[in-house]
């Protein structure tokens, strides 16, 4: 198995609430709507999408209960500081729960990280000391 992601599926409760999250309040265009799962135009990378957090659970053989930190965290590389502070300030205007503020990182770095209505967690980083970063934007 090679070190890819072919697409990455979010299993959500609110389908209609976690589409105007990603595009009213973050910009995402959707490549496919298909009732079920959406996808988002993937602007280079692993195509994201999401599905009804029960039926992708049934999809996999999963429990759809959980609760707590899931061991998963989506990272999103950006090339400046203010760039960070942007991203965050759109994210909780449209409804995500910041649980990092965008500040200086031990490892030396910006960033910050916030949590999408459905828990998920995303962390968004800059550093002004890698040259091949794998850049979101």
């Amino acid at each position: 198995m090679k070190a890819h992601v072919s697409s990455i599926l979010l299993g959500v409760k609110d389908m209609e609430r976690s589409k105007r999250f990603y595009t009213e309040g973050l910009g995402w265009k959707i490549a496919q709507d298909y009732g079920v799962s959406v996808f988002f135009a993937p602007d280079g990378g692993s195509p994201v999408g999401f599905y009804g957090r029960d039926g992708l659970a049934e999809q996999v053989g999963a429990s759809p209960e959980g609760s707590g930190f899931s061991g998963l965290v989506l990272t999103y590389v950006v090339r400046s500081e203010g760039r960070i502070d942007e991203v965050m300030a759109e994210a909780e205007k449209a409804g995500a729960t910041i649980l990092k503020p965008a500040g200086p990182l031990p490892w030396g770095g910006y960033g910050g990280s916030f949590a999408d209505p459905d828990g998920y967690i995303w962390s968004l980083g800059y550093s002004a000391q890698g040259e091949n970063q794998p850049y979101a934007e």
